[in-house]
């Protein structure tokens, strides 16, 4: 796992057998969908053809016997309202509620026994995934993973030269680069929690943080530093749509994760409303 490069004793022989197996599959499976049926019996549907018929016109419709409308219009006027959905009590015991609906692609609303609450879901899930990254890095490190092609980024000389500089704490993050050339970086490995995200991006932000910082703080504070912002870019984006099992996990863990109440920035991920403060509002009270 930890080479970049592995070589085969008889290399022929593995290319030879890679290549006869995918011409194999290429000549006896193109294009065919597999049918369950042997080929003799799918050869007699190909062999016959379909008898022709007189055209019919689908057009049109058939008289409909008399006082169907009637019917009908009965039935309707007959029918319950639709019911709301329930809110059981387990649901209503979660301290941030139950995910009732996403309003313009970026805030939750949920409901309480008490009330509702709003979520701001890219606030949210910066912070769920900055307290990851720290508790990774408290216990056995932040868990990485090896990029199979590594990934080569342009940046000022001035900005690879930091980050060659700052590389073991980047490694402490989870981050392992090393110069590629005087204008890039070339990455080979990335947090396992960021995998798939915007790692030109993470890397373009952190240095020019470490170009803010210069080598002020602590090592922890500068970590805290580089966590934050690789939180910051790997969070859920405001714009994207949730599915109702998606924002009930978001608030799940959100209730389960300290410091989860402000986002990396300081500011709110959630308000409540009191039922009794919406009643308020409505002149109730």
């Amino acid at each position: 796992p930890a080479k970049a490069e592995v070589r085969f004793r008889d290399g022929g022989l593995v290319r030879g057998l890679i290549v006869s197996a995918i011409r194999a599959a290429l000549a006896g499976r193109s294009q065919q969908a597999d049918t369950g049926l042997s080929e003799a019996a799918t050869a007699s549907f190909r062999a016959g053809t379909t008898p022709s018929r007189p055209g019919w016109d689908y057009s049109a419709t058939a008289p409909r016997p008399p006082g169907l409308a009637e019917a009908q219009h009965a039935f309707a006027m007959n029918m319950p309202p639709a019911a709301p959905p329930q809110v059981t009590t387990a649901d209503a015991d979660y301290p941030l509620g139950q995910a009732r609906a996403q309003i313009h692609d970026n805030y939750i609303v949920a409901q309480t026994r008490d009330g509702l609450v709003l979520v701001d879901q890219h606030a949210a899930h910066e912070r769920l995934v900055y307290e990851r990254l720290k508790r990774e890095r408290a216990g056995q490190g932040v868990l990485t993973q090896p990029l199979l092609v590594p990934q080569v980024v342009d940046l000022d000389p001035v900005l690879v030269e930091r980050l060659v500089a700052a590389s073991d704490l980047l490694a402490q993050s989870g981050l392992v680069c090393e110069a590629f050339g005087e204008g890039a970086v070339i990455l080979r490995e990335v947090p396992a929690a960021l995998a798939g995200g915007d790692i030109d991006g993470i890397v373009r932000d952190i240095a020019d943080e470490l170009a803010e910082q210069g080598t002020s703080g602590t090592v922890d504070a500068r970590l805290n530093h580089i966590l934050a912002t690789m939180a910051c870019h790997h969070s859920v984006r405001s714009g994207r749509k949730l599915r109702a099992e998606e924002m009930d996990a978001l608030l799940r863990e959100m209730e389960a994760t300290p410091n989860s109440g402000q986002c990396n920035h300081g500011r709110p991920t959630f308000i409540e409303l009191r039922l009794a403060d919406i009643e308020k509002l409505f002149g109730r009270r």
